[in-house]
């Protein structure tokens, strides 16, 4: 293996300076990237956040979305929402999720 090799690109290390522990499962914004929270990450501590594959998360109840449509991730309601203006892009529906479902599957872009 190269000398200058990390680690695998699907899950990174992400230290949280949100003021409050990020729950296991909720979507954590990295820069221009959406993951997943893989565990518990208390304040100011380092844990690991998945960029890659599919999860279920907390979406606008009143957006419709199509199978393949683009997601943008709300980082003030953390949720995702079809509305581009003011949020990160974070991925594609991998399924299709109706008005009055609150949550939508991601394919992370990671």
């Amino acid at each position: 293996m190269a000398n200058n090799y990390v680690q695998e690109g699907d899950v990174i290390n992400y230290t949280n300076a949100s003021g409050s522990t990020i729950t296991s499962g909720s979507g954590v914004l990295v820069g221009a990237w959406l993951g997943v929270a893989l565990a518990d990450i208390a304040n100011t501590k380092t844990g690991s956040v998945q960029i890659a594959n599919v999860f279920s998360l907390p979406k606008l109840g009143t957006d419709t979305i199509a199978q393949g449509a683009n997601l943008y991730w709300d980082n003030t309601n953390k949720r995702l929402t079809t509305t581009a203006s003011g949020n990160t892009l974070a991925g594609r529906a991998a399924a299709a999720a109706g008005s009055g479902v609150t949550t939508v599957q991601i394919r992370l872009n990671g």
